[in-house]
């Protein structure tokens, strides 16, 4: 498994006033796709001027995911070129998917929000090439 992209990650149910803040550092807004997966997942994806990344991940208020993000969660973002075995690896140090068994499939990727037994978050995505 390969490592391809790592960058810090916010996921938000309010995903607004961090896009402003952040497009006030320097930031601009290179990709901004909507209704991710049977979550409706929004992903934002930043970048400053250095190369700088950041992603926001906006959960749809009252979806299915609300109950689980009280407040924002900041993850790293880990794009691999193969999930299955990163997915298994993490779950092997005890991570846990908080999709629970599910995993976000659309044409384009497969991802899944992975928190560690400390707390901390990775977002595992894996891009689908043609």
């Amino acid at each position: 498994m390969k490592i391809t992209t790592f960058n810090p990650q916010i996921i938000t149910k309010n995903p607004e006033p961090i896009v402003k803040l952040f497009e006030e550092l320097g930031f601009e807004v290179q990709h901004n796709p909507k209704n991710i997966g049977e979550l409706n997942v929004r992903g934002i994806r930043m970048k400053d001027a250095n190369g700088f990344h950041l992603d926001i991940g906006a959960l749809e208020e009252d979806g299915p995911m609300d109950q689980q993000l009280a407040q924002d969660r900041v993850a790293m973002r880990m794009n691999v070129d193969d999930f299955d075995e990163a997915y298994e690896l993490l779950k092997s140090r005890g991570f846990v998917n908080v999709y629970g068994d599910n995993i976000v499939n659309t044409p384009f990727s497969k991802s899944a929000v992975m928190i560690s037994p400390s707390g901390f978050a990775i977002n595992l995505v894996q891009h689908i090439k043609d």
